[in-house]
């Protein structure tokens, strides 16, 4: 399995991109602006979308994106996530008001796209890949994912999420490759992460207590703000060797940046 960085960052700057993940050339994790670097030949590849959840940063480029190939597509673009968020994307986005309703159009039999619900624990099987859909704990109602190839070890992406035992219970059970987990405020900005339900570095440190010490894996930090992405960097590489961590054993913690690419 391949997974291609296209965005990772908490918010737009130059050189900032938001969420998404390609996967195997035909699947996305996520739709926020780091889409815009494909080409339109990319685009055209791409059948599945997955959503962790219906905020701007993460699907920003979506609608652009499946109007850009819509002509020359012979079958909708599936988006599977929480039945919370299509409904989001329905009322919010593909209104006729902020973009022309495509799931209807251009007709009601062929759509350019077509809703996919799915609930938290349930697997997708897409080609080659298995897509799981993991817990998360955000603002609004969201998931990870978990993504395997045939018998491989699992690319794991929390997603927007704050504090979250549900997840270390579930990927404690699987076989990890990576995990890319988002830190979104530094620790001054820590009472804004909690409310918001993001993970700051003391927070950060805290969830990673819950990791399995018999199955450690490389850790890459995402959702970073562009303006304190030095200092968050710096806050977590300081707490592996401090009291926060609570660990006898160092992570393999890393920066993700848009343009990485990974097989798996």
């Amino acid at each position: 399995m391949k997974v291609r960085v296209l965005g990772c960052s908490g918010a737009i700057a130059k050189d900032c991109k938001t969420t998404s993940f390609l996967l195997d050339a035909a699947m996305l994790i996520d739709a926020g602006t780091g889409v815009g670097d494909l080409t339109l030949e990319e685009m055209l590849g791409i059948d599945h979308v997955f959503l962790t959840h219906s905020h701007l940063d993460h699907i920003a480029a979506l609608p652009l994106m499946v109007d850009a190939v819509a002509s020359r597509r012979k079958s909708p673009v599936t988006l599977h996530a929480l039945p919370e968020t299509l409904s989001a994307l329905k009322t919010h986005v593909f209104n006729n008001v902020i973009w022309p309703d495509f799931t209807l159009l251009p007709t009601v039999q062929n759509p350019f796209i077509q809703f996919s619900p799915l609930s938290v624990g349930e697997v997708r099987e897409i080609g080659n890949l298995m897509i799981e859909a993991l817990p998360a704990s955000h603002s609004v109602p969201a998931v990870g994912y978990a993504a395997s190839s045939a018998g491989g070890v699992n690319w794991v992406f929390t997603g927007d999420t704050g504090h979250n035992p549900a997840l270390w219970s579930r990927i404690n059970q699987m076989r990890v490759g990576m995990l890319v987990i988002e830190t979104a405020f530094s620790n001054r900005e820590s009472e804004l992460a909690v409310l918001s339900k993001h993970l700051a570095p003391q927070t950060l440190a805290q969830e990673l207590r819950h990791i399995d010490q018999s199955n450690l894996y490389p850790i890459y930090i995402t959702h970073t703000k562009p303006a304190e992405t030095n200092l968050i960097m710096n806050e977590i590489a300081l707490f592996e060797h401090s009291t926060m961590a609570g660990a006898a054993c160092e992570h393999d913690i890393r920066w993700l940046s848009a343009g990485q690419e990974f097989e798996l």
